[in-house]
């Protein structure tokens, strides 16, 4: 299947660049631009669509749980809403501030409620199952493409592994194929959990 290309992304690319992400350190050698086209060009290899795939493109805009290096002020959304659609926009909003424990449990649960938790305000969103899934094949693929090279390969496990089986196809083949890439233990390269618990 030939994979679709994004008419936006030069654009896009740009208004990133003029924020100062490519001199961002993100993972491994790896810059933080880099990373976010990167994850754009994964989620449409997956077969997503062009929202799912800019809403990766933004996935961390406004920092995540874990990554704070850079934070576009949530005054702003109405600029992203319109420069990458309001959909795009709030799926990378959820990606950003979600409980992600919470939403861990749900998935290993095999809930079929999909809610996500704000987990600054405690704000519930209620989404459509199709909304669910996009977050969580957009979730799921941001952290295949850094695994190799953070190796905090116990970060969540579970938590991805119910992800990758909840959506089977092309995202628990992606699964598999990084997961496969796992160093023996006796080589010393897992990253001891106390790095991202203090993180």
């Amino acid at each position: 299947m030939k994979t679709v290309e994004d008419p936006l992304l030069q654009e896009l690319v740009s208004f990133l660049n003029q924020l100062g992400t490519e001199t961002i350190k993100h993972s491994g050698d790896k810059n933080y631009l880099a990373h976010l086209v990167a994850v754009h060009r994964d989620l449409l290899r997956w077969g997503s669509g062009l929202d799912i795939a800019r809403a990766g493109l933004f996935h961390s805009i406004y920092g995540t749980e874990i990554f704070q290096s850079f934070k576009l002020p949530v005054s702003q959304r109405s600029e992203l809403q319109d420069l990458i659609g309001t959909r795009a926009e709030h799926i990378a909003f959820l990606n950003c501030y979600m409980d992600r424990q919470l939403m861990d449990q749900r998935i290993i649960n095999r809930t079929t409620n999909y809610q996500v938790v704000n987990r600054e305000t405690g704000e519930t969103y209620n989404l459509p199952r199709v909304d669910w899934d996009a977050l969580i094949r957009l979730h799921l693929c941001d952290w295949m493409e850094q695994l190799e090279r953070m190796n905090w390969w116990d970060y969540r496990r579970d938590g991805y592994a119910a992800m990758a089986s909840h959506l089977g196809g092309t995202a628990l083949q992606n699964y598999d194929r990084v997961l496969a890439h796992e160093p023996d233990r006796e080589a010393g390269l897992h990253v001891d959990s106390k790095v991202w618990e203090t993180t």
